[in-house]
This record gives C-alpha cells, structure tokens and sequence, in this order.
C-alpha cells in the first residue's frame, strides 16, 4: 500500500501566506534577508536588550519589524487579531506569556502563576485557543530546580524513586519552598481542566529538567485520565528523550492516564555543550543532526503506534518530521485530523508547514507569545539568533517569500 501523502506539498506558497498581505510580506522579505547578516544580528542582539534598558524610545522600532513578525501582542486583547486571522485559515493558536523567570521571589511566581490561570480563562473564551505554554522557571527558583535535580543520583533507580530520595535532602523551608510550587502548577492545572484548555510545559536546562519532568508526570497522573490536559516536552536532540518517552508510556500504561507529548528537537544546544565542556561531563547532546532527526522521528512512530494511550503534538519545522506524521496516520487508516494528534510552528516561521497542513486538515497551531517589549526581548533575541545561525531555515523562509512575491508580481 502506498502510504506518501501526496496530497499536502510544503511548497505550495500560495496557501502558505494567504493570510499575509503584499505589504506584509515585503516586510517579512527584508526581515529575513537582514536576519541572513550574522554581523547585523550580533550587533542588534547586544545594542536592543541595552537600548531598552537605557530607555532609549526604540519600541516603535521593534514593534514594527521583529515583535510583529514573532510576537501575537503586548497584551492578551492584542492577540485575539493575530488568533482572528489565523482562524480564518483553520489554524489555531498556543498562547504563550512570554515573560521569561520570577524576578521579584516569590511574589513574582505567585503573580505568574496568576497570570497563566488568566491567560487559561482568556483562552476558553476564544473559538481558536486550544493550548497554553508555560515555563517552570515563572513558577519555581532556579537555585531550588538546580538542587532538586542535582540531588538525584543519576545511577539510583527510578526517576521517582531519585526523586522523592533528592526531596528528602532539602532543607525544611525548602520543602516548603517546594510544595508552594507543587501547589501554583495545581492550580494551573486544575484551571486548565475545568476550562478545557492544553497545558504545555516547556523543557528547560538538563540541569533543571528531572524536577520538572517528575511534577509534570505527577500532573498527568491527576489531571489526564479522560484526555490529556497536560503536555511535557521532550527535546529530542538530547540522546536520552527517546527511552525517556518509553519510560513515560510505561508510567502512563501502569497508572492509567494519557500521556501528553510534546516533541521538538530543542533549544539551548550550544549552552549545553559549553556547559558540559566547562564541567568535564559527557554532553547530554545527541553526537550528529541524523541522531537527532533519527529519534525525533523514532518518536513520531512510538507515539502514534500507541495513539490510544499517547496524545502527541508534533511541534517541528522539518518538513520530513510533518509530512511522516501525516503518513504514519494514512497507513493506519487514521483521520490527519486525529483528536490526540496535534502539530505546530513558531508564529512568523514555517509558514508553508503550518497553512498546508492546515489545508489538508490537519489539526495545526501556532505558538503565539505575548507580553510587554522589554519582557519579550529574550525571545525575539533567541529567534534572531537561531535563524541567522540556520542558514538554511533563513534561505528557506527567504526562497518561499520571494517565490511568492513572484507569483503575486510583486
């Protein structure tokens, strides 16, 4: 049987940026050509984060070029236009509230904890919202995940059983300290059920992750039993996610709920190599790309061999990673549009993944941040970053803009 889904192409510019018009897409056209300029990106990343600080008026600037370009709004009314639009093309949103850390101790994570339940309940009222992202770090200090994940003897069993041993090796205002965070993701969640609205939780460092991964299996086991309300990420560029993912299949078979996976290929690669090169310990980084794509896709199969038990959101912009997905399903004989089958890209990029897919009627999002200029920096820094590094995902953004342009004889 032939399983190739002929019917999408990820070269079909038209459907790709429908929702942008001529003026749109030129701006975009100089954007990514001046994002394909290493020299210019290192400049801006240094000089924008320091204008901001300085109060230099520079807003306006980033407002027009890369906020609107990867950002939903500064508030959450500002992002029902973006969520709007892209609703009218049979694509979804992820709202993210990009504010990145507590900064102000432990009112700050009780004032983001507030926050996401907020964004929870803007999200249920909206047609076109059916995730939210968060990150554990607006919940939790760094120093307390850090010791919680030091404290876990790589070699001692079980990831629980690590756990609850390193819990037990915190101090007494600590473990209090500890379970004000346990509490503040209970809520959320708890929100997010009654609302019926997707928790994603965002994978962090490796030296921080075991905590995270263990609350937010401990969250499924509570929240997941009817569908999966809470999602972990996996970063599969980390050589170890795949057995992880099997592991966290096994924990959901033996303790009855669905597990919820989020699979991307990651984010803090360099960090982690240096990191590990200061420190003297192996990388946890997968060696080459082809073992990286090689799992990530190895997941993709997993997770759909065990539809039933698995909710799997296949957040990518490979087109190889997508299209497999849409495949595996065929030759199942599953609907593309399979209610624990979810796929998704960074608002501003992969368009041509996200509206064809959305085209052949696939269930597909994307992941919408927003917040205040100054507190979105970060992120706009890293998407800076992170596409003039990929040379090819830049030249590809620029190929299809430019190929449109053409076709529009603009």
């Amino acid at each position: 049987m032939d399983n190739r889904n002929d019917t999408i192409s990820f070269d079909n510019t038209e459907n790709a940026f429908a929702y942008k018009s001529d003026q749109e897409l030129k701006k975009a056209d100089f954007l990514f050509s001046s994002m394909g300029h290493p020299w210019l990106v290192k400049l801006g990343t240094k000089l924008t984060p320091w204008a901001i600080r300085s109060g230099l008026p520079v807003n306006g600037m980033i407002r027009k070029t890369i906020f609107t370009q990867f950002v939903g709004g500064e508030t959450l009314d500002e992002t029902a236009a973006v969520a709007k639009k892209l609703g009218q093309y049979h694509v979804q949103v992820i709202l993210d509230y990009g504010v990145e850390g507590g900064h102000n101790g432990e009112k700050g994570f009780d004032d983001s904890c507030e926050e996401f339940i907020r964004v929870i309940e803007y999200a249920a009222t909206q047609p076109n919202i059916p995730f939210m992202s968060i990150k554990m770090t607006g919940l939790a200090r760094m120093g307390l995940l850090e010791k919680l994940d030091h404290s876990v003897d790589q070699h001692a069993g079980s990831l629980m059983k690590r756990y609850f041993r390193a819990v037990e090796e915190l101090t007494a205002t600590e473990k209090e300290e500890w379970q004000r965070v346990q509490e503040r993701m209970g809520k959320i969640c708890r929100m997010a059920t009654e609302k019926n609205i997707g928790v994603l939780i965002d994978a962090e460092e490796t030296w921080i992750q075991d905590p995270v991964d263990v609350i937010t299996i401990l969250m499924m086991e509570q929240f997941n039993k009817q569908k999966a309300i809470v999602y972990n990420t996996l970063q599969l560029y980390r050589h170890d996610r795949l057995a992880f993912l099997k592991d966290s299949l096994e924990a959901a078979q033996q303790r009855n709920f669905i597990l919820g996976a989020k699979l991307v290929r990651g984010a803090y690669m360099e960090k982690e190599r240096k990191r590990a090169a200061d420190l003297g310990y192996p990388s946890p980084i997968q060696p080459t790309k082809k073992d990286t794509d090689r799992d990530y896709n190895a997941a993709i199969e997993l997770c759909i061999n065990h539809i039933d038990r698995i909710a799997v959101m296949v957040a990518s912009h490979n087109d190889y990673s997508n299209l497999y997905t849409t495949e595996l399903l065929l030759k199942k004989g599953l609907p593309q549009d399979h209610p624990h089958v979810h796929f998704s890209q960074l608002f501003g990029m992969s368009d041509n993944i996200t509206f064809n897919l959305a085209k052949a009627g696939c269930s597909v999002s994307k992941y919408l941040p927003f917040g205040p200029i100054k507190d979105v920096i970060p992120y706009l820094m890293r998407r800076a970053e992170e596409n003039s590094s990929m040379s090819g995902q830049t030249g590809r953004e620029l190929g299809l803009i430019k190929k449109e342009r053409k076709r529009r004889g603009i």
